[in-house]
C-alpha cells in the first residue's frame, strides 16, 4: 500500500496529538492517503496513555514550573516524556489493511529494520516493547477511531534526559536519588548510548523512511489543516480531555522475601487487575539484562497465578543468577495481594526507576 510521507518538528502536545488523530480518521473515511509520519515535540511535552490518570502518572507541579506541556494519547501505554531528541512515529492506515495485532508486528518490525542499520539490535517485546537486551528502546500504541482508520504510534528514544524524566513522571519511591538516576539509565536504551556516535533525528528519519518505503515528503492540504484545528480546539485544547479519570482503581503494592541467594524486593502499579508495572530490587546477583526483560514483560500483564507464572519461568528460564524463578513468582504475587488492598498510590510506567542488585 502507498504511504504519503509527512515530517515535521517542535510539535506542541495538543497540535502533535490532533494532527494524528485526524489522519487516522480522514484516512479511515477515505478522504486522506495512508500516512507516514516522523516527527518531534517541542521540549518538552508529556503524554498520558488514553486510559490514565494524569495526576497519577505526572508530577503536575513540575511540568508547570519546567514549562512542560501535558496532554493524553488517543493511544494506550503509560506515560513518556517526548522532545527533540524523542522522535514520534505515527502510522495512518484504513480498516481493510488487516488486523491491528498482524498490523503492530509489521510496523514494529519496520522499526527495528531501521534501527538496524544504525546497528542497534531491537526486538519486539510483550505487548508494546522494542527492546535491547531487555531495555526499552521504543514504545508502541495503536488506536481505533470511529471511522474504522488504524493510529499505530511509536516513540523512539535517540537520546533522552533521564534526569528529567525521573522528575516528570511519577514512581512509587518517596525519593529519587542520583543513584535512582544511574540506575534509570541502565534500564532504558538510546540509540547514541549504544553506537557511541552522534546519530541525528535526520539520519534515524531517513533509515525510517526507507524501512516503510517511502522518499519524498509531502504536505497536508488545506482541508486536513482544518480538521487538525478543529480537533485541536475542541478536544486537546480541551482541559476536561486531561483531567478525565479511568473507573478502574489503581493501587501499589509492595513485598519482600529473603533467599538464600539474597533479597528479593518487588513492587507493583496495578489498574484493578491489571499488572501496569512491575519493579524487581534486591541484593541478589542476576544479569541485568534479564530482570529489565522480565519487567518489560509484566507491564500491562495479568494477574492471574498461572499467567505470572508461565512469564516468569519462561524470563528466566536461562538465567543463571542467586535466585530462582519460585522466589520471584512468590514475592511478585504477594506484592499483588498487598496491592489489592492498598490505598492508591502515584506512579510512572514508562521505565523501571531502581533495580539494586549484584
Amino acid at each position: 500500500m502507498p504511504l504519503r510521507l509527512l515530517v515535521d518538528d517542535g510539535a506542541s502536545a495538543a497540535g502533535g496529538l490532533a494532527l494524528d488523530e485526524a489522519l487516522a480518521s480522514r484516512v479511515g473515511a477515505g478522504r486522506s492517503a495512508p500516512t507516514l509520519r516522523l516527527y518531534t515535540y517541542r521540549p518538552h511535552c508529556a503524554l498520558v496513555g488514553r486510559f490514565q490518570d494524569a495526576s497519577r502518572e505526572v508530577d503536575l507541579d513540575v511540568c508547570e514550573r519546567e514549562d512542560i506541556e501535558v496532554n493524553r494519547r488517543p493511544t494506550g501505554g503509560g506515560a513518556i516524556l517526548m522532545g527533540p531528541d524523542q522522535l514520534g512515529v505515527a502510522l495512518a492506515l484504513p480498516r481493510e489493511s488487516g488486523g491491528p495485532r498482524a498490523l503492530m508486528t509489521g510496523f514494529s518490525n519496520k522499526i527495528a529494520r531501521a534501527l538496524a542499520k544504525l546497528g542497534v539490535d531491537a526486538a519486539f517485546r510483550g505487548k508494546n516493547d522494542l527492546a535491547v537486551n531487555g531495555r526499552k528502546i521504543a514504545g508502541l500504541g495503536v488506536h481505533r477511531d470511529s471511522s474504522g482508520g488504524l493510529l499505530f504510534h511509536a516513540s523512539v528514544l535517540l537520546d533522552l534526559d533521564v534526569s528529567l524524566m525521573v522528575r516528570v513522571l511519577r514512581t512509587p519511591f518517596a525519593k529519587v536519588s542520583d543513584r535512582e538516576v544511574r540506575m534509570v539509565s541502565r534500564r532504558i536504551a538510546t540509540i547514541r548510548g549504544l553506537v557511541n556516535r552522534e546519530v541525528t533525528i535526520a539520519e534515524l528519519r531517513d533509515h525510517l523512511a526507507s524501512a516503510f518505503g517511502v522518499k519524498d515528503a509531502g504536505e497536508l492540504d488545506p482541508e486536513e489543516r482544518q480538521a487538525v484545528a478543529n480537533l485541536e480546539e475542541s478536544r486537546y485544547g480541551d482541559p476536561g480531555w486531561l483531567r478525565q479519570r479511568t473507573p478502574v482503581t489503581d493501587t501499589a503494592g509492595r513485598a519482600s522475601l529473603r533467599t538464600s541467594g539474597g533479597l528479593v524486593d518487588v513492587h507493583v502499579a496495578m489498574a484493578g487487575r491489571t499488572i501496569k508495572a512491575a519493579w524487581i530490587r534486591g541484593d541478589f546477583v542476576a544479569d541485568e539484562s534479564a530482570v529489565a526483560d522480565l519487567e518489560g514483560r509484566l507491564r500491562w500483564h495479568s494477574s492471574d497465578q498461572g499467567a505470572i507464572t508461565a512469564t516468569v519461568q519462561d524470563a528466566w528460564r536461562h538465567e543463571s543468577g542467586t535466585v530462582d524463578a519460585d522466589a520471584l513468582i512468590q514475592t511478585i504475587s504477594s506484592a499483588i495481594i498487598q496491592a489489592r488492598d492498598a490505598s492508591a498510590a502515584p506512579y510512572g510506567c514508562f521505565v523501571t526507576p531502581e533495580t539494586s542488585h549484584g
